[in-house]
């Protein structure tokens, strides 16, 4: 059986998103440093997850990627705080012309470009 080990994002500098998603998840490099064109990195604590790979790329970054990662929050509170936290680390607000009515959440780009969302998982429970 296949599981997910290991998320690929590119950078066009490897060691400045490093920084950022290590900041952002709680992350440490796997091999215990970052190279400039390559870096995985795991959750510090040893907990399961997914890891995030840094391949260095000269590729533009897309505007509607087809692949992106979504960051749960617990309720639009900690939404709030974690988008807050998360634009203090760098990442920027993407003007997001896809957005439905009520969306549950909000699009973002790390240092290098890269969009990914930050989900209210509680938007819809009851």
């Amino acid at each position: 059986m296949l599981r997910l080990g290991t998320i690929v994002m590119g950078a066009a500098d490897v060691r400045r998103a490093a920084e950022f998603w290590a900041r952002a998840l709680g992350y440490v490099p796997r091999d215990g440093e970052v190279s400039d064109d390559w870096t995985v990195l795991v959750p510090a604590d040893g907990a399961p997850g997914p890891g995030i790979a840094l391949d260095l790329s000269t590729t533009p970054v897309q505007d509607h990627p087809r692949v992106h990662l979504d960051l749960y929050a617990a309720d639009a509170a900690e939404q709030r705080s974690e988008i807050t936290r998360l634009l203090a680390l760098g990442a920027e607000r993407v003007d997001w012309d896809l957005y439905p009515e009520d969306a549950d959440f909000v699009v973002l780009a790390d240092p290098e470009g890269n969009r990914f969302c930050v989900i209210d998982a509680a938007h819809d429970s009851p």
